[in-house]
């Protein structure tokens, strides 16, 4: 059996990334999803173990000293992270596994899984139009809006270490180029 593959999507908050995660899983049916785990507080319209596995402090900073985590990263105060027993099970099967997380992260899973990891950075046309999608979700009050965009320069500069680079300026283009990507990268697993 081969190995599988890690297919790392990235972007700014607003940037669409889940979006295009959620067209290239509906296109790909025998792709996981890497549910990540966060000590954040869970929205509205969020469920437990699909959009995110929500931990408490202490059982995320458990994970982490028992080196449960592929990666990790504390993002505004919240830890966020991809377990490692999900990732090695991908690989060993042979399957194709999907990641929607940070850049930080993204680039942890390239040193820790090199050969295994293709990154594709989601790249918004420019910031006012990035401040315009973060508005438009009405999940943030300007304030947030604002502390994002500040982090959207830090993520802009390190998704040029990526494997890809995609600007979503017209989504369905966005989303073929990406699943060209992805057919190409599980063709060899």
């Amino acid at each position: 059996m081969s190995r599988g593959k890690l297919i790392v999507i990235s972007a700014p908050s607003g940037g669409g990334k889940t979006t295009i995660a959620r067209e290239i899983l509906a296109r790909h049916k025998d792709m996981k999803f890497s549910v990540s785990a966060t000590t954040r507080k869970r929205r509205e319209n969020e469920v437990d173990g699909r959009d995110y596995f929500f931990l408490t402090r202490d059982d995320f900073e458990k994970k982490i000293t028992r080196g449960e985590l592929a990666e990790y990263e504390t993002i505004y105060g919240d830890y966020y992270g991809s377990l490692k027993s999900v990732v090695e099970d991908a690989l060993t099967e042979g399957k194709a596994l999907l990641f929607d997380i940070d850049v930080n992260g993204a680039l942890t899973i390239k040193r820790k899984y090199s050969n295994d990891a293709v990154l594709i950075f989601i790249q918004p046309p420019n910031l006012e139009v990035l401040r315009e999608r973060l508005l438009k979700r009405n999940t943030e009050d300007e304030t947030t809006v604002a502390r994002r965009l500040e982090r959207a320069s830090m993520e802009l500069e390190k998704g040029k270490r990526f494997d890809h680079k995609i600007v979503n300026d017209d989504l369905a283009r966005a989303v073929r180029e990406v699943d060209d990507i992805v057919k190409k990268s599980i063709e060899s697993c």
